[in-house]
């Protein structure tokens, strides 16, 4: 469910993109970029449909603050139940995270929390993530990333997407990251919150 790579420091800013899923084979999958490193250090995978993934993705986001000791950002595909799922996270939040909110074609913040894919988006963020990953601009550890990427092609009808009998869902969640690790900056304040670092080991696969 949880893969962590390497320790995280204290002051490193994260961001979170999630993959959502409507249940099947497919997966919610949420990647956390650095933006101090430039890498992926924690990668979040759960099978079913959306709302089952929320409260341990919640979980995970507060452990990250307790670890940095500033909030990450996050930022669900609107899609598959994930729109909802982003209220939840505001509903929840303890001021342990922020939440990302998207910009309209003037730069201005949209009052909708998470990302939304359509067809334009899906192909700026795949076609920025895809460049980014093919120049190793972000160190991806997880091998099960690395051969989602190995897989991801572009069809017949010039679509990128998953080869027949594969999935994308961390490719797509890498891109959704990719776009916060671009835009986001760590939040100014540094409040004094419960300073115990959490315990998640019923997590980690």
């Amino acid at each position: 469910m949880l893969r962590l790579y390497r320790q995280l420091d204290e002051g490193e800013f994260l961001v979170y993109g999630g993959d959502t899923a409507q249940g099947g084979i497919d997966a919610n999958y949420g990647q956390f970029f650095s933006k101090k490193r430039g890498d992926a250090p924690l990668v979040f995978k759960k099978q079913g449909v959306a709302a089952t993934a929320t409260p341990h993705i919640r979980e995970v986001l507060n452990w990250v603050y307790k670890q940095t000791k500033v909030k990450p950002c996050v930022a669900l595909e609107r899609q598959n139940g994930g729109s909802s799922e982003m209220h939840r996270l505001m509903e929840t939040n303890d001021g342990f995270y922020t939440i990302y909110y998207p910009y309209d074609e003037h730069g201005k913040r949209k009052d909708t929390p998470g990302w939304d894919t359509n067809e334009k988006t899906r192909a700026q963020m795949l076609g920025e993530w895809l460049k980014a990953f093919n120049n190793g601009l972000i160190t991806i550890y997880d091998q099960d990333t690395i051969e989602q990427h190995q897989t991801f092609i572009v069809s017949k009808n010039g679509k990128p997407e998953a080869d027949k009998n594969t999935h994308d869902d961390a490719v797509i969640s890498c891109a959704i990251a990719y776009q916060l690790f671009l835009t986001e900056n760590p939040p100014v304040e540094f409040d004094d919150k419960d300073e115990s670092t959490g315990n998640i080991s019923t997590l980690f696969y």
